[in-house]
């Protein structure tokens, strides 16, 4: 599949007005999280990195987007939404209990860990998750379709969002500050947002997102 924004590299902003010294060391500390868990088992681990390779499968032709990473990252830091569903524990809980129910519903029904089922499978536990139909006594009551749409979907989707490779694949500027935005009209772009290219004008988009950078 080409590109939709060919030659567009985000990181290319840092030096620009585009990015002020606080955005680019959020960038950094994101870019140089560690790979390891720091506060998931490394079981837990392992659980999250399957589950994120289902939820978001990426391109082999780039370095992944470390989305467990991220998750954990998250977790270490007990960086909550402000708010959870009445029927859910808090963050932390919520994911040792959610990863380790998942790996126990696959062994019960596998007899292998989540982490070595082949993809289909993987895919057939987390849907009965998403529907509700696991209901095992490691979840110790917590809703399985509650913990996959409140938790482990939003949580694994905005980590992915959050880095800047997939910044370069939907065409995102980063942080609007300090510059911000001047053209919020629809399908308007300012020079400095990255061009999306059509399948007659792939080069030419290539050369603009090089020009206004």
């Amino acid at each position: 599949m080409a590109e939709r924004y060919p030659g567009y590299d985000v990181l290319a902003k840092r030096h620009t007005p585009s990015w002020n010294e606080q955005t680019r060391r959020v960038i950094d500390a994101r870019l140089a999280l560690p790979r390891e868990p720091r506060f998931l088992s490394e079981d837990e681990f392992r659980t999250l990195v399957a589950i994120a390779a289902r939820v978001v499968p990426q391109p082999a032709d780039r370095p992944p987007i470390p989305v467990a990473a991220l998750v954990d990252h998250k977790l270490e830091k007990n960086h909550g939404d402000g708010y959870r569903h009445a029927a859910l524990p808090p963050l932390r809980e919520a994911w040792r209990r959610g990863l380790g129910a998942i790996d126990q519903e696959a062994r019960e029904a596998h007899k292998q860990p989540f982490h070595r089922l082949d993809a289909p499978t993987q895919d057939a536990v987390l849907k009965a998750a998403q529907e509700g139909r696991l209901a095992g006594a490691a979840w110790q009551g917590m809703p399985s379709a509650l913990f996959f749409s409140h938790r482990l979907l939003r949580d694994i989707v905005l980590a992915y969002y959050s880095h800047p490779t997939s910044w370069n694949e939907i065409g995102f500027g980063g942080p609007a500050s300090p510059r911000g935005y001047v053209r919020m009209g629809f399908n308007r772009r300012d020079p400095w947002e990255a061009a999306e290219a059509r399948e007659d004008d792939e080069a030419a988009a290539r050369q603009e997102n090089k020009r206004v950078r």
